[in-house]
């Protein structure tokens, strides 16, 4: 064996044993939350439904919330059954990325269902620990979209009958 041909694949096998084997990795919500610490500073890509707000910042970044629960999947105005608690993680995204995006989901409007790749930052220094997304691309699986709920008549005429008798009573108990 040649030694530059040795001495190359040495340099090759220590510039590897040096740098930090980050493969990106995907990952649920759930999962996100519960191995914070052990995907600290790793490219990760996660799915969920954009929900609450998008704050716009003076510094060219967005914060907002990405849920990965079973309600992003399937909410429950559109049949889902309740499973649980929400679970979500914070995003921060550049507003050229987020600016096209539908409005976040809330009451009676979900979200846009996306896949973002980012860096996941666990207890940042330099957002005064914070762990969030770092946002480097986003793809939208599914657009957002308003949902209607129907209302449930019995419960409106129920509530309209002790309406009628909490005013009945106030005229009749009325002193004078």
């Amino acid at each position: 064996m040649k030694p530059q041909f040795a001495l190359v694949t040495a340099l090759v096998a220590l510039l590897a044993l040096a740098t930090p084997a980050f493969a990106t990795e995907e990952v649920s919500v759930g999962e996100l939350v519960a191995m914070a610490a052990e995907l600290a500073g790793a490219e990760v890509v996660v799915e969920g439904e954009l929900v609450g707000d998008y704050g716009f910042r003076n510094d060219g970044w967005m914060w907002t919330q990405l849920n990965g629960d079973v309600y992003a999947g399937q909410p429950l105005l559109e049949g889902g059954a309740a499973a649980g608690g929400n679970v979500g993680i914070g995003i921060r995204m550049p507003i050229s990325i987020g600016a096209t995006l539908d409005p976040p989901g809330g009451y009676r409007l979900r979200g846009p269902l996306v896949r973002v790749m980012g860096i996941w930052k666990y207890h940042d220094v330099a957002r005064q620990g914070e762990s969030f997304l770092e946002v480097e691309s986003i793809e939208v699986i599914e657009p957002g979209r308003s949902m209607t709920q129907d209302v449930d008549r019995v419960t409106v005429l129920v509530g309209l009958l002790l309406v009628g008798v909490a005013v009945a009573t106030h005229f009749i108990r009325r002193p004078d």
